[in-house]
């Protein structure tokens, strides 16, 4: 199958590539510095060249609390362009179907744990990362309107927070798990991490999420969201100890209450993955961060 990779570039994009490509589909990767996304005119060229059956649409403008709490605006406006964007132009194109990403930041900041797709709608999102949330969860509406007046095919995954081989280590914008082993990996005798360490998060390992994307585009037509997850919720605190654990940090770990938590708890409820297109995910938290760390120290430590 012809299929288009928005993203494809980046984390969780090349490693979905790979994947299709494994399978034996016919990619074309859509990078930024190539289409930009928030244009319209660009969204519209993409799908002229890449004539696709199939979209996966993962390109985001996204990084940690920081990076959310400095970009709010633009991560609203990128996010909903793109999504809008890509929802119009498959249709006019003829694309077959468009599996779209959301967030876990778009659930109410106060969900019942485990978060369930039944609860997306009921609260607001943590103000942090809200107009990035709120960005994702308006292109859920687009995808549902779009089936109900033009008949296309587009369906929503809420993935949980990501990691692995190929995340950003960056200094600034990383999320919380590159993040640790970025600072635990310095030499530093002491790191600083922001808030109590109370929050609670649910992480995915990267290869897991792609076996769901797989699986969803194969296998799942429907019109309701569907999150994919592990199952398994620990505290920041309790993760930071275990990132130390496995990077060989044996300094003092700081905690600087005076910085935003975030989200209280975050964990998803991936019931409805399992039961309508059987995805299950399969990586203990301790054998992902081993591998992410190991991939940290050859690509980036020490790079070629």
């Amino acid at each position: 199958m012809r299929m288009v990779v928005t993203g494809g570039g980046g984390f969780l994009g090349s490693h979905l590539v790979e994947r299709l490509q494994g399978d034996g589909h016919d990619v074309f990767v859509a990078r930024r510095a190539d289409y930009d996304l928030t244009r319209e005119e660009d969204t519209a060229r993409l799908l002229a060249d890449a004539r696709p059956e199939l979209v996966f649409h993962l390109a985001a403008e996204v990084g940690g609390i920081g990076a959310n709490r400095e970009n709010p605006g633009r991560y609203w406006y990128a996010n909903l362009l793109m999504g809008a964007h890509v929802l119009e132009q498959a249709r006019l194109a003829g694309v077959g179907k468009v599996v779209l990403t959301g967030t876990v930041c778009a659930y109410p900041k106060f969900a019942p744990i485990p978060f369930s797709e039944d609860d997306l709608w009921n609260g607001y999102p943590e103000e942090t990362n809200a107009p990035y949330g709120v960005a994702k969860k308006s292109i859920l509406v687009g995808a549902q309107a779009y089936r109900e007046q033009y008949g296309l095919d587009a369906i929503f995954l809420l993935p949980a927070n990501l990691y692995g081989p190929r995340d950003n280590f960056h200094e600034t914008n990383a999320h919380v798990i590159a993040d640790l082993i970025r600072k635990m990996s310095t030499g530093d005798e002491e790191v600083v991490l922001w808030g109590d360490g109370s929050p609670t998060r649910e992480f995915l390992y990267v290869e897991d999420c792609v076996e769901g994307l797989a699986l969803a585009a194969d296998r799942y037509d429907g019109v309701e969201p569907v999150n994919l997850g592990a199952g398994k919720e620990i505290s920041i605190r309790e993760l930071a100890e275990l990132v130390a654990e496995v990077v060989g940090f044996r300094g003092k770990i700081t905690w600087d209450t005076s910085m935003p938590n975030g989200q209280p708890r975050r964990s998803v409820d991936a019931t409805r993955a399992r039961d309508l297109f059987g995805f299950e995910a399969r990586t203990p938290l301790r054998e992902g961060l081993e591998r992410t760390v190991a991939w940290y120290r050859e690509h980036v430590l020490t790079p070629a």
